[in-house]
């Protein structure tokens, strides 16, 4: 996500607390907290006060007494390759949480692509597991991060969608295919969308002609 324009952020040097790879070219970066938050909310992040920060989903449970966000490298990018290189004790330049894109205690769908999870495992670890249905999309079988600790809690509730690769257990096709085979959504759930752009407009457009209320539909969008 990239910080929208005419938005002032201020951020704070934290120190990196752990940088790890949890899969390849995806890291899971810790740092100390910039203060109280909702899960759900998001910071700006970046490695110097002269390279232009970005948005990303806290991935992190809100009693914890750091924080967490999930990135992708991307190639010849100016943030997250330098983001890559960050151990134990650097600096890194935070703001405070904000964002609207709460998580709650209502019963909802948890819908996801890519990186786009993050912020439903932050709700996962401010514990609004209870009636909710995780449903994840990715391309290859190494995208569904923190799968181990998913299953055993949701069960038949966590379907992974995978468009390019096949496995146990895993649903073959995107993740917008799964939900327009799917005939018995109940309207009065939340559905929260945490992705791509394609992803996201496809979704809400699939759920709205299945008969979801428009406003029982949140979004938040990854560039």
């Amino acid at each position: 996500m990239m910080i929208p324009e005419n938005e002032q952020v201020v951020l704070h040097k934290k120190k990196v607390i752990a940088n790890r790879e949890i899969s390849p070219g995806v890291f899971y970066l810790t740092f100390d907290k910039t203060g109280d938050f909702v899960a759900g909310q998001t910071v700006a992040a970046g490695v110097t006060p002269e390279i232009e920060p970005r948005l990303y989903s806290l991935a992190s449970g809100t009693q914890a007494k750091t924080m967490s966000i999930l990135y992708i490298v991307v190639e010849g990018g100016a943030l997250t390759p330098k983001m890559a290189e960050l151990k134990k004790g650097d600096k890194l330049y935070v703001s405070k949480a904000f964002g609207t894109f709460y998580g709650s205690a209502w019963p909802s769908y948890w819908i996801a692509s890519g990186t786009g999870i993050a912020p439903y495992y932050s709700m996962f670890h401010s514990g609004l597991t209870k009636d909710k249905v995780l449903i994840h999309g990715g391309r290859t079988l190494d995208s569904f991060y923190f799968a181990d600790e998913f299953k055993p809690l949701f069960g038949e509730n966590y379907i992974r969608c995978c468009s390019r690769e096949s496995g146990d257990g895993v649903y073959e096709g995107r993740l917008t295919q799964y939900l327009q085979e799917k005939n018995d959504l109940p309207p009065d759930y939340k559905y929260y969308l945490c992705g791509s752009s394609e992803m996201v407009v496809e979704a809400r457009d699939i759920l709205i002609n299945k008969g979801i209320p428009f406003q029982n539909i949140l979004a938040e969008i990854y560039f």
